[in-house]
This record gives C-alpha cells, structure tokens and sequence, in this order.
C-alpha cells in the first residue's frame, strides 16, 4: 500500500506539468507570459503614439476621402510643428 500511495503522489506531480493532452504545460506558461508582454507592449504603443499615423490615415480616408494622405514622414513632422505652434496642447 505504501508504494501505491507512493505512486499516486508522483503522478500527481507529474500532473501539474502535462496538460491533458499529455505534453507539458511549459509551452502554455510561455504563451500566457509571452501574451502579458504583448499587451505591455500594445499598452506603451498606445502611450507613446505608435498608432496615431494609422489612425489619422483611417480618418482622412473615410472623412475625406478626396484628400492626399501625407507620408508617415510628413505626418509626424507636421504633428511636432504643431506641437511647437501650441504649446498648450502638452502636458510640459
């Protein structure tokens, strides 16, 4: 009985790192880790601005859809001299 009880406690170990498909939880850990980095990730994109040339694209194209659409270049340069011009519209 006593290596029975053995046994059971050694698959229960085991248990807790297969999945139910038998392999190993690792790979599932990995993606949950790897999933949390990618939304701090998407979240500092979001901070700093990342999106903001993609966006202004959609809006030009569906707000005015016969205008030119700047390079991502000239998006960006246009957006800091307005920035310079009002100051006011930041927080420094």
């Amino acid at each position: 009985m006593g290596r029975a009880g053995g046994e059971a406690g050694a698959d229960a170990g085991a248990c807790e790192l297969t999945g139910r498909d038998g392999r190993t939880a690792l790979p599932a850990v990995l993606r949950r880790v790897l999933g949390g980095v990618r939304g701090v990730l998407w979240w500092f994109d979001g901070v700093l601005g990342g999106q903001d040339y993609q966006r202004y694209v959609a809006h030009l194209r569906r707000a005015h859809p016969g205008r030119a659409v700047p390079s991502e270049r000239e998006y960006w340069r246009e957006r800091h001299a307005e920035a310079e011009r009002n100051p006011g519209a930041r927080c420094c």
